[in-house]
C-alpha cells in the first residue's frame, strides 16, 4: 500500500513540475511584453496630444462645434458599449473585471428604459455575452494582444457609423486603464459624443498671445475631418492600455501559479518521503519478525520420530534396550 502511494505521489510531483515550467515561461514572456506595451503607450501619447491641440486651435480659430460627433442628444434611447477584453485567458481576473463592469453598466441602462448595443473587441468578451444571449452588433478578434492603429480605425469606423446613422445615441468605452505594472483599473468612459465642454474650456483657458492661423480649407471642414481621427486616437490609446494591462495581469497570475506549484511540490515531496519511510519501516519490521520466527522455531525443535532399523534376523530380546 505504501509503495503504491509513493508511485502515485511521484507521478503527481512530475506533473506539477511540468506545469510549473509552463507557468514560469509564461510569466517571463508576459514580463517581457509589458515593457514593449509600455513603450507603445508612450509612443502613441504625443500623437493624441497633438491632435487634441489642433482641435483646440481650430475651435479658437472659429471652427463651429456643430459636428455630429460633438452634439449630445437630449433623448438617449440606445446606449452603445465598446468593450475591450483579451483573446486569451490565464490572466487572473482581468477579463472578468471588464466584463462585470460592462454588464453592470448595461443593466443600469436597461433599468432606465434604454436599449443597448454591443461592439466587442476580444474573444473572451464575445464568448461571454454570446453565451448569455446578449445582442451583439459587431465583434473583433485578434486585436487585444498587440493592437495596431489600423485595428483601432476599423473598430472606430463601425462605432462612428452606428452613431451617425442614429442606431445609438451615446457610446461608452469599457476597458482596463494601465496605471503601473502592479495596478490596473477597469473604467467606463464616455466615448461618443466627444466632450464638447472640455474643448471649449481648454480653448478659453489659453492665456497670453496666441498664433493667428490661416486655414485652408475652412476650419469647420478641417474639424470634420480631424474628429474621426481623434476618435480613432482615443480608441487606439484605450486598446494599448488594455494590452499593457493584460500582460501585467497575466504576469502576476503566472507568478502566483508558479509559487503555488512550488508549494505543492514541497508538500507532495514531504508526503512521498513519509510514505517511503513508512514502506521502509514496514519492510524492516517484516524482516525482523521473520528472523525472530525462524530463531524461535529452531530453539523449540524436537525429534518425535526415531529412525530405528530392525533386521528380520534379530530377535526382539537381542535389541539394545536403549533403542526400544
Amino acid at each position: 500500500m505504501a509503495g503504491g502511494t509513493e508511485r502515485i505521489l511521484k507521478r503527481r510531483i512530475k506533473s506539477v513540475q511540468s506545469t510549473k515550467k509552463i507557468t514560469r515561461a509564461m510569466e517571463l514572456i508576459a514580463a517581457s511584453r509589458i515593457v514593449r506595451a509600455q513603450q507603445r503607450v508612450a509612443a502613441a501619447r504625443p500623437y493624441a496630444e497633438e491632435i487634441t491641440k489642433v482641435i483646440e486651435n481650430l475651435a479658437a480659430g472659429g471652427a463651429g462645434l456643430a459636428h455630429p460627433l460633438l452634439q449630445e442628444k437630449e433623448d438617449v434611447r440606445t446606449v452603445g458599449y465598446v468593450v475591450i477584453t483579451a483573446d486569451r485567458g490565464l490572466a487572473g481576473a482581468y477579463n472578468a473585471n471588464v466584463i462585470r463592469l460592462a454588464e453592470r453598466s448595461l443593466k443600469r441602462a436597461q433599468n432606465e428604459g434604454k436599449d443597448y448595443s454591443l461592439i466587442l473587441v476580444g474573444k473572451k468578451g464575445e464568448s461571454y455575452f454570446r453565451y448569455r444571449n446578449y445582442k451583439i452588433d459587431a465583434s473583433f478578434e485578434g486585436m487585444g494582444d498587440q493592437p495596431t492603429y489600423e485595428d483601432a480605425r476599423q473598430v472606430a469606423a463601425k462605432v462612428i457609423e452606428a452613431y451617425e446613422e442614429g442606431r445609438v445615441d451615446r457610446v461608452e468605452l469599457v476597458f482596463t486603464r494601465f496605471l503601473s505594472v502592479g495596478s490596473q483599473r477597469p473604467v467606463v468612459h464616455r466615448f461618443i459624443p466627444l466632450d464638447r465642454s472640455a474643448i471649449e474650456e481648454k480653448t478659453e483657458a489659453h492665456e497670453g498671445p496666441t498664433a493667428d492661423y490661416e486655414f485652408e480649407p475652412e476650419p469647420s471642414e478641417i474639424l470634420s475631418r480631424l474628429l474621426p481621427r481623434y476618435v480613432e486616437a482615443r480608441l487606439y490609446s484605450a486598446m494599448l492600455d488594455a494590452a499593457a494591462s493584460e500582460h501585467a495581469a497575466r504576469q502576476r497570475a503566472m507568478k502566483s501559479a508558479t509559487d503555488n506549484a512550488e508549494d505543492l511540490i514541497t508538500r507532495l515531496s514531504r508526503q512521498m518521503n513519509r510514505a517511503r519511510q513508512d514502506a521502509i519501516t514496514t519492510e524492516i519490521m517484516e524482516i525482523v519478525g521473520g528472523a525472530e520466527a525462524l530463531r524461535q522455531g529452531k530453539s523449540d525443535e524436537k525429534d518425535y520420530f526415531v529412525d530405528t532399523v530392525v533386521s528380520r534376523d534379530v530377535l526382539p530380546d537381542q535389541i539394545d534396550p536403549s533403542r526400544r
